[in-house]
């Protein structure tokens, strides 16, 4: 059922959108230890798969700037971040109240460079947002983003940094209101909880609900206060295929584009949705997955793509390659071109897999229920709630361009804001990177924070949830009832270029493996 939103044809003839990419080399490397589901290495094979498709020449390739503290502090408390930055594998020991406390332990171990890892995802989900915001591109990607269960003082499955809040509120700068629409298999209950009662973001959560991590998710969780209907929660069960997928996403995500006109979308595109992932119970294929990329980007709204789970990496990276092809209007090849990781994809060496034959549980009476109960939902809402006139907070800046080095670059693109090129071995031609830093609009970077009256959102501090994240066994403890709802004022601080972040080389102790080659190759 398509009801609004015509679907973008690909290839040659298809509508080009401008991209930028936002990728560090040095992400595959954080490793989460030993039989740990969640591995960055995901992203690498997923930049390889569009080096070696010639999807780079297509795009602006950026390196993240790694966010800075004070960065993380517009969510997260400060000393949960402070926590974050001091942890380290020698030294949890000492911390053993603290673990318990921010919720890290088993699904959210400590590992090597954990602070710098939470740097660089969150750095490239606000990278972003800025470039969105300053127009320099209409869809911006970040696979290693996504983690949308980190709460404001506690780390949530396997999610330490909400990167998705932090680059929500960066589009608040600049839009009035911002779409969150999320298709991962679990609940984006992180980001759901800290725009709950405001009527600026809206989010929309496509998962398996039951007895299933998170637990939270029910149909019935509509928002409060001034966001009463301004969450959407549409409770799957399992085996849920391509068709009726698209049965619920197509007409629901029209009506809320229609309604609630937002001014840039945020799409979380968690791969555990997919048909055979080592964590899910879903049945889609990577087109069927893709299609709701497609959709999105129909409307021509500022669109910012971002990772999540995804469990089964092979998977993980074919999805989310293929994905990238349909941000640019590219259609890929199905056979795969060869490149470093291609054992993983054997033995048909394909982008594309067939769903399995599991049983589909949502029924059609089940579908036609849920989806006349949120239409009925987004009718009630405010048809593009206005914001106050207030002050607007200054834009976070791009850097100068160095005209010295511009002069050394022989091959620069006079269209792009690029200040830094790089050669990579596997690339055939020379992809453009650019550097996303902030401008301080303060000379002298003052630590005190101004309020940025343009945004009245009310956060919710993360509640109490003591959730044991086992989700291959489908066991979810219960949690407490207890929430303290906190009323926020965002704030906009003075920004400067993050030069005294120290680099700390993510290490992978107690593993023979390379670096490129995780264990569990074929087990995920």
């Amino acid at each position: 059922m398509d009801t609004g939103g015509n679907s973008l044809a690909s290839g040659a003839d298809g509508s080009k959108r401008k991209v930028c990419y936002f990728y560090e080399p040095e992400v595959g490397n954080y490793y989460y230890g030993q039989g740990h589901p969640m591995k960055p290495h995901r992203v690498r094979m997923t930049h390889s798969l569009l080096v070696h498709y010639g999807l780079l020449q297509h795009m602006h390739v950026l390196k993240p700037n790694p966010a800075r503290e004070k960065d993380l502090c517009r969510f997260h408390a400060d000393d949960y971040v402070s926590f974050l930055k001091r942890v380290t594998p020698d030294a949890q020991q000492d911390l053993a109240r603290q673990l318990k406390r921010f919720n890290v332990g088993e699904d959210c171990p400590v590992f090597d460079g954990l602070y710098n890892f939470c740097q660089t995802y969150a750095g490239g989900s606000i990278g972003g947002a800025v470039k969105l915001n300053h127009g320099h591109c209409d869809i911006a990607v970040n696979w290693a983003g996504g983690l949308h269960h980190a709460k404001k003082c506690e780390a949530s499955g396997f999610c330490y940094v909400n990167d998705i809040v932090l680059a929500i509120l960066e589009l608040l700068k600049t839009h009035e209101r911002v779409l969150y629409v999320d298709i991962d298999i679990h609940h984006g209950d992180g980001v759901e909880e800290a725009f709950y009662l405001t009527d600026r973001v809206m989010t929309v959560s496509f998962h398996k609900f039951g007895d299933y991590f998170p637990g939270t998710g029910d149909i019935r969780d509509i928002g409060y206060a001034k966001g009463k209907y301004y969450a959407l929660n549409v409770p799957l069960d399992d085996g849920i295929d391509d068709e009726s997928y698209q049965s619920l996403f197509k007409p629901i995500v029209s009506k809320v584009m229609e309604v609630f006109r937002p001014g840039a979308v945020v799409l979380q595109c968690g791969a555990d949705s997919l048909s055979g992932d080592r964590l899910g119970c879903f049945n889609l294929t990577v087109k069927g997955h893709a299609e709701c990329v497609r959709f999105m980007r129909s409307f021509n709204v500022p669109l910012l793509l971002l990772g999540g789970g995804g469990y089964t990496i092979r998977n993980v990276a074919r999805c989310w390659c293929y994905e990238t092809g349909v941000a640019l209007g590219i259609e890929l090849d199905d056979k795969m071109p060869q490149h470093e990781y291609i054992e993983y994809f054997g033995p048909d060496y394909t982008l594309h897999v067939s769903p399995s034959n599991m049983e589909n549980k949502n029924t059609q009476d089940l579908l036609d229920a849920i989806r006349a109960k949120l239409l009925d939902n987004i009718s009630k809402l405010q048809h593009a709630p206005s914001v106050q006139f207030q002050e607007r907070p200054p834009d976070t800046e791009l850097p100068e361009e160095d005209e010295e080095e511009a002069d050394k670059d022989e091959r620069k693109d006079s269209e792009s804001d690029v200040n830094a090129v790089y050669e990579r071995e596997s690339l055939p031609d020379r992809a453009r990177q650019e550097f996303v830093e902030y401008e301080a609009k303060d000379k002298n970077d003052m630590a005190v924070d101004e309020p940025a009256s343009v945004v009245d959102s009310t956060i919710i501090e993360a509640p109490s949830l003591k959730v044991y994240h086992a989700r291959s066994r489908d066991f979810v403890s219960t949690f407490t009832e207890t929430e303290t709802l906190k009323a926020c004022k965002l704030t906009e601080e003075t920004t400067t270029v993050a030069t005294d972040t120290p680099h700390v080389e993510a290490k992978q102790e107690n593993s023979e493996r390379p670096n490129d080659q995780p264990e569990e190759m074929d087990q995920e």
